[in-house]
């Protein structure tokens, strides 16, 4: 980029439609059939994609990268939607977080993709390496786009019998969901948007999404300190290559917490184990000399992603609690992604500024933040709980 500051605005542009594109896509797919607009939006972002190679001005930058967030927006929320209205509680937590590990397997095998495309085509048809890496970035996209058209379902009330989902298996779909009161979409009115705002549901898993999305602030000290450190001293490819460890954590305790929750019917447990975990490595983190007791801060950046699989277990809870009003569910379940990256759009830059990375002074004041974060998480879970034992005992009367 030409100025030091020009990444961070096209990361804002990106931002600003990641965050703004959310809660109308998911409001929308309550009317258009999701294996419609979901495919169709990754088709958009695919070819938006390839035209930043394209890009012959930082304004023509920003614009595209605008709209690149903007069809991206439709994807994780829609996705967690659609899965919360197939399952029942007891399967619904392991299809959410098994979705969830994507976004850690992801960057432990584009790292190695885009390194490699970088290198070897770096010049070829007198394009630059990152202009290739959006185009192979658009042309992988493409092909599993348009397989979303044949194959991805749409809710259990409109989904059309096909040779992928029979009419018995349909109807049975749609049994099981009237089982467990998950309502379909109905008409919108005044009164149901102002519904939205009226119960506590908005109030407590937006807040609980927001620190927990939030909470893993130190994860990305790691590399920084990789990057400082004189002895021992780190090649480019072992500060690539080490911190993926925390992505494979992540993998592996998302899918401890899916399968526990899922067995217990409670959400809240693992929010609690998981956050009190995040809060004693961030305050061990805070009491520990950055650059001795290497084997300790090694160990201890290892253990924060523990509380990053926690994303499908909270918006399976979501999905849960207002399963009994189609359009609010696909409202929560945005708006808790939408605010996350909007706090998440800023709060880092504070209390884990780059440029002070890793000196011990500010990674000190990050770290008590973070266990104060963890520590909020885990009150809101359980005014989260609190709330819902209230409601079903009242439904009980």
């Amino acid at each position: 980029c030409r100025k030091g500051n020009d990444l961070n605005y096209i990361t804002t542009a990106w931002t600003c439609g990641y965050v703004l594109g959310q809660i109308p896509s998911n409001m929308l797919i309550t009317r258009v059939r999701p294996s419609i607009w979901i495919p169709a939006m990754e088709v958009l972002w695919s070819i938006l994609t390839m035209l930043l190679s394209t890009s012959r001005s930082f304004s023509d930058l920003i614009a595209i990268r605008f709209f690149v967030g903007l069809t991206e927006a439709t994807f994780y929320p829609a996705m967690q939607y659609v899965i919360g209205s197939w399952y029942k509680p007891d399967e619904l937590g392991k299809r959410a977080c098994i979705f969830h590990t994507a976004s850690a397997i992801g960057p432990m095998f584009s790292g190695f993709l885009q390194t490699a495309a970088y290198d070897g085509l770096n010049g070829v048809h007198g394009l630059s390496g990152w202009k290739w890496l959006f185009i192979i970035d658009g042309i992988i996209t493409v092909p599993i786009a348009l397989l979303g058209f044949l194959i991805m379902p749409d809710l259990p009330h409109n989904t059309k019998p096909s040779w992928l989902y029979t009419e018995p298996q349909l109807e049975m779909a749609r049994k099981r969901m009237a089982e467990v009161n998950r309502k379909p979409p109905s008409k919108f009115t005044k009164a149901k948007v102002l519904g939205f705002f009226k119960t506590w549901h908005i109030y407590t898993l937006v807040p609980l999404y927001i620190l927990f999305n939030n909470g893993g602030g130190p994860a990305t000290s790691m590399i920084f300190w990789f990057q400082s450190s004189i002895r021992p001293k780190y090649s480019i490819a072992q500060i690539n290559l080490y911190p993926l460890g925390q992505n494979a954590v992540q993998i592996v305790s998302t899918l401890v917490w899916a399968w526990w929750s899922d067995a217990i019917g409670l959400r809240w447990p693992p929010i609690i184990v998981a956050g009190t975990w995040g809060m004693i490595v961030a305050i061990l983190l805070a009491a520990t000399p950055v650059y001795t007791h290497i084997a300790r801060r090694w160990a201890l950046y290892y253990m924060i992603p523990i509380t990053g699989g926690l994303s499908g277990i909270i918006l399976a809870w979501a999905n849960e609690l207002t399963g009994y009003d189609s359009e609010k569910r696909a409202f929560v379940v945005a708006s808790c992604n939408m605010w996350a990256y909007v706090m998440q759009a800023w709060l880092p830059i504070v209390i884990f500024p780059q440029e002070e990375q890793p000196r011990r002074v500010r990674v000190l004041k990050g770290n008590i933040a973070t266990a104060c974060i963890n520590f909020s998480m885990m009150l809101f879970a359980l005014i989260t709980y609190v709330l819902q034992r209230r409601d079903e005992r009242r439904a009980l009367k």
